[in-house]
């Protein structure tokens, strides 16, 4: 009799250590799966497009400045900062927004008159005294969308510091333009149509920071935006109320003022066709084309367009164009195999060139989680 009973209760322990090991091989299971993956472009961003003070660099390869109106090498973009703020939001990383919080008070934002650096050294210090008003909205429309997206308050009221600063200094005419010099008390007197980011003035309008009145200003100057057939112009006189064309084209211009633009329902109809007849006919889009004839202006193709190009195409529900760019655009990442993931030519890459794509990526594949 005891016998048996030793042999039940052996017979108990085994079947238990058992079903303990299958719980544990099923939780570690769905503990895996439910991590969301890092994309490679984003590790090899964190990987080796990180100074050592955690600002983004602008180039991979360190290079001295030649131009202050140029950036080199190792110095930082705040437009990198607004794009890395909108990946965390994409991919609801608080604790990396935080950190690119962080970095925005302690080394972009001047602590006394509250207007943001468009560009850094690598180790953190400012040498120019100009903002770029299409980084600064980008920033602010990430900081009004954390503070609903995770309830921080404080993002407000940075993002309201910025504003207010904006509306002060850097208006001609009535209109925001595209940078003031806070040390030499001038404005351009342009406003580049890229920089009407029709998020942030929605948000700003919604938290009354701008009135609807302002909000429409801006929005109806995207609204009644002209083209040549295909093209945009780039830029808007404050004064004289006139659209300004380039005779090189930006593609990458081009396909933000055509994201703006279908924010507000107007889809970028000839601009969509061209591209898509380009990459028929020749298989890639080139980074610029002369307006004169629209022939490409430059061999090379850039991943920031593609990433860009895609983010138009999600935004018009045109999926299949989606995943066309988007193979395209892998094909142009990891031929550099010392830096898996990135985006890398002649042992050299832009931060843009992998930004724009890894947004596009993340939004595709979120697209496609959703199905």
């Amino acid at each position: 009799m005891r016998r048996n009973q030793h042999h039940f209760v052996k017979k108990w322990m085994f079947f238990m250590l058992a079903f303990i090991i299958v719980i544990g091989i099923i939780w570690g299971v769905y503990t895996y799966r439910s991590q969301p993956s890092i994309p490679p472009t984003a590790t090899f961003i964190t990987s080796h497009m990180v100074n050592e003070n955690g600002t983004l660099a602008s180039r991979l390869l360190p290079a001295p400045p030649t131009n202050p109106d140029i950036v080199a090498g190792k110095e930082a973009l705040s437009e990198s900062l607004g794009l890395w703020m909108q990946y965390a939001l994409m991919t609801d990383d608080q604790k990396s927004f935080e950190h690119s919080y962080t970095l925005l008070n302690q080394y972009f934002l001047n602590p006394e008159k509250h207007y943001i650096y468009w560009k850094l050294e690598p180790n953190g210090q400012s040498k120019v005294n100009t903002n770029a008003l299409g980084d600064d909205l980008r920033i602010v429309a990430a900081l009004l969308q954390a503070s609903t997206q995770w309830q921080q308050q404080s993002y407000t009221t940075t993002a309201k510091q910025i504003v207010d600063t904006l509306l002060a200094s850097d208006q001609q005419h009535g209109y925001l333009v595209d940078y003031h010099d806070f040390e030499h008390g001038y404005s351009a007197d342009v406003l580049s149509l890229t920089y009407i980011d029709v998020p942030a003035l929605e948000q700003m309008k919604q938290t009354n920071m701008i009135s609807a009145e302002e909000y429409n200003k801006y929005t109806d100057l995207l609204r009644n935006t002209p083209n040549d057939g295909v093209f945009y112009p780039r830029t808007y006189s404050v004064a004289t109320g006139k659209y300004n064309y380039d005779d090189t084209i930006n593609l990458i211009d081009q396909l933000i003022l055509a994201l703006h633009r279908s924010e507000l329902g107007q889809p970028s109809i000839e601009l969509t066709a061209f591209m898509k007849k380009e990459f028929e006919q020749h298989h890639q889009l080139a980074g610029r084309y002369k307006r004169a004839d629209q022939t490409a202006d430059v061999a090379y193709e850039s991943p920031a367009v593609y990433g860009l190009a895609i983010l138009l195409a999600l935004q018009e529900k045109d999926q299949a164009w989606a995943e066309q760019l988007y193979a395209q655009m892998l094909t142009m990442r990891g031929w550099d195999q010392a830096y898996p993931g990135g985006y890398v030519f002649d042992g050299d890459t832009h931060i843009f060139d992998n930004l724009f794509p890894l947004l596009a990526e993340t939004l595709l594949q979120k697209g496609s989680e959703t199905k």
